[in-house]
């Protein structure tokens, strides 16, 4: 091959290899572009991840309550579980109780009170929504003349209250909060018979809303009418015919936490009657995961015999289980 014909295929050849490596470069670049996208993408996930809705604190409970619930080892809580050594009136119902005994008039103001109270899952799958269940619940409390010894130490008072209620979220959920409603049915009487004999039925709906540290409930309730003694003379729910007139046809339940402590308020009103009652609690640290609870209550119906009654009572002790 002659020097004419080298000139002629060199120029070629290098812009051959000029061309190729300029196509190898746009490729690299595009790749890199890709990779810094997709490193980007990446980086964007735990952020997004972040931005993610937090559950409020009551709703957290529930979830967790929820979670554990089928635990042969584990018993759910349903209302609070607390005792109150000291628990004190300062209008003690003595009447209801003249003409047993020496009740009467030997009746103390100061007794201790304690409510234990848990639920049972009937469910585990959904039933018409996700996250939704069916179950049971048992609330029990007690009033308990423990310093009245010239009448022995009695059980002045017992409550029983078994429950049956579906729960079901919704997906209403106002200034970022979150909702869910109840249907229920429950019973509640005080076991005794004749003149201290009290119970009703009721039908309820509660609505929940709940954000961050504090829930709002409410809950209308229809109750079940028992007829009249001129009916049902047998019927013993009859002996407390009045009792909406003093219990209200409603509750609002208001709860909050801070910090460390955890508040609840639990008001009843007849407007019609001008009657009620309320409640209102508050848990504090004692030691590691233990916590007073103190309790004050004013108005009608702290206890089914005192349906018709009104006064105040403050109580301190220790609560099993928290509000939150």
């Amino acid at each position: 091959m002659n020097n004419l014909s080298l000139v002629k295929i060199l120029p070629l050849c290098l812009l051959s290899f000029s061309l190729l490596s300029h196509a190898n470069d746009k490729e690299n670049n595009t790749n890199e572009t890709d990779v810094s996208v997709a490193t980007k993408q990446v980086q964007k996930q735990p952020a997004a991840q972040s931005e993610k809705k937090e559950n409020s604190a009551y709703f957290d409970r529930l979830s967790s309550q929820k979670k554990s619930s089928f635990d042969p080892y584990v018993i759910t809580p349903h209302k609070m579980t607390y005792l109150l050594p000291f628990s004190v009136s300062d209008n003690m119902n003595r009447e209801v109780y003249e003409g047993i005994g020496q009740w009467g008039e030997e009746v103390q103001s100061l007794e201790a009170k304690f409510q234990f109270s848990l639920k049972v899952p009937l469910t585990q799958e959904a039933i018409f929504t996700e996250g939704d269940s069916l179950d049971f619940s048992f609330t029990l409390q007690s009033w308990w003349q423990l310093y009245n010894q010239e009448l022995s130490r009695p059980f002045r008072e017992t409550n029983y209250q078994p429950e049956l209620f579906y729960t079901a979220p919704l997906d209403w959920q106002p200034l970022g909060g979150q909702t869910n409603m109840v249907v229920g049915f429950e019973h509640q009487s005080n076991g005794r018979t004749q003149m201290l004999s009290r119970s009703w039925n009721r039908l309820y709906y509660i609505f929940t809303f709940a954000k961050d540290n504090y829930a709002v409930s409410f809950r209308p309730w229809w109750k079940i009418p028992e007829g009249s003694k001129e009916t049902t003379p047998d019927e013993s729910a009859n002996d407390n015919v009045d009792i909406s007139d003093y219990m209200g046809h409603f509750d609002l339940t208001l709860l909050y936490k801070w910090q460390s402590l955890e508040f609840s308020f639990v008001g009843r009103r007849n407007f019609k009657e001008h009657k009620g009652g309320m409640e209102l609690g508050i848990t504090f640290p004692l030691s590691g995961k233990l916590k007073g609870y103190f309790q004050y209550t004013n108005g009608y119906g702290e206890s089914l015999i005192d349906y018709n009654h009104s006064q105040q009572t403050f109580g301190i002790g220790i609560a099993l289980t928290e509000i939150f």
